[in-house]
């Protein structure tokens, strides 16, 4: 009977994937169950902390982008990734694999497919990815971070269970910390851009802070992450202007920056309106662009439809549109708080707790 209970979670490649993965393990073993691990060889370097009881690693890659030499010898190294999964499983023998979107879980629920092991994948975006999508047809259920994904066909439709995006602890721990509005005080600004979006924060927020009142720029203080090479740069222009400024390439805390924070510029990421949801924090979001599937535009669509963010698409995020974006919100804090209050309306606290109860219906336990 402990064997049955054994859960293998299939998650790599980002924070993205890993958080939520993480965030169910937390849950499953709340429930009584064990877990491991399936990653990709890279990912396994920093999965070390990861709460699971082993870590197996498997290759992978992703085959798309590239030359027709480059794709092929990433479609065989899915192929070697597939098999190795498919030898682990039948030694660990779990009762169901659940995979986190990415190539790294293209072999493990493949694997896991081939072997007669029931799979669970789980659709963070608005928009379902590539790996998701060619894993759908397969996987016995789809869970949603979204109640409406997008890029399902009917019969994927029907296997679809809207259990929301989990979160880490420390985001249940910073949403207990309440929305105090600004008033006439220091109006608290996170900034962020993840690994794929530093950079233009760096280029366009403190360009758009310069373009303030002065009496705009003293209600200010500044959370920013940015690059290393953009650190000297950003928090040059922040105190020329004379603003309260926190610069570091990377916050452990961002949770814990985020609930203290009245306004969050970021990308849209499906773990950044978690957390946004789950904290209650109003954001300006700027979509990553680039993607095929759009989906962070989609995920940002979301919360503006819910009245907790504004949108700003790439093109159009410019120093004098944010600074125009800045300059309401600083006239308008009443709004700042009816944003707040729509984007925790919006959250899903117990999403963890909601997928752990469908993974376990899954594996019949």
């Amino acid at each position: 009977m402990a064997e049955s209970k054994l859960i293998m979670l299939a998650a790599g490649g980002t924070g993205g994937h890993l958080f939520p993965a993480e965030a169910l393990s937390h849950a499953l073993h709340a429930k009584g169950m064990r877990v491991v691990l399936m990653t990709d060889t890279r990912a396994a370097e920093y999965a070390g902390s990861f709460p699971a009881e082993a870590v197996h690693a498997v290759p992978a890659a992703t085959p798309s982008g590239r030359s027709p030499l480059e794709k092929a010898k990433a479609l065989l190294q899915l192929a070697r990734g597939t098999f190795a999964a498919r030898r682990i499983i039948g030694q660990v023998k779990p009762a169901v694999v659940v995979g986190f979107g990415g190539y790294p879980t293209v072999p493990p629920v493949l694997g896991a497919s081939l072997a007669g092991v029931r799979t669970l994948i789980h659709e963070q975006n608005a928009v379902i990815g590539r790996a998701n999508r060619f894993l759908a047809g397969r996987a016995n259920v789809i869970a949603t971070g979204f109640a409406q994904v997008g890029g399902l066909s009917a019969a994927q439709q029907a296997k679809c269970r809207h259990v929301g995006n989990p979160v880490r602890p420390a985001v249940i721990a910073a949403a207990e910390q309440g929305f105090e509005p600004p008033g006439e005080g220091k109006l608290r600004l996170l900034v962020f851009g993840g690994s794929q979006g530093a950079r233009i924060m760096a280029d366009i927020v403190p360009p758009a802070i310069q373009l303030l009142t002065d009496a705009e720029r003293a209600r200010l203080s500044i959370v920013q992450q940015a690059r290393a090479e953009d650190d000297d740069r950003v928090r040059g222009i922040y105190e020329k202007l004379g603003i309260r400024a926190t610069v570091a390439p990377f916050f452990k805390d961002l949770p814990a920056q985020m609930a203290a924070s009245h306004l969050v510029v970021a990308r849209s990421g499906a773990s950044t309106i978690a957390e946004l949801t789950v904290i209650g924090r109003p954001g300006i979001l700027v979509p990553l662009p680039g993607s095929l599937d759009q989906d962070q535009a989609a995920n940002a669509a979301f919360l503006v439809k819910a009245g907790g963010a504004v949108r700003i698409l790439q093109p159009e995020f410019t120093p004098r549109l944010l600074a125009g974006e800045l300059s309401r919100l600083i006239a308008e804090p009443e709004h700042l708080t009816a944003m707040a209050a729509n984007a925790k309306s919006a959250g899903i606290p117990d999403a963890a707790d909601r997928l752990a109860d469908l993974v376990i219906a899954t594996a019949h336990l």
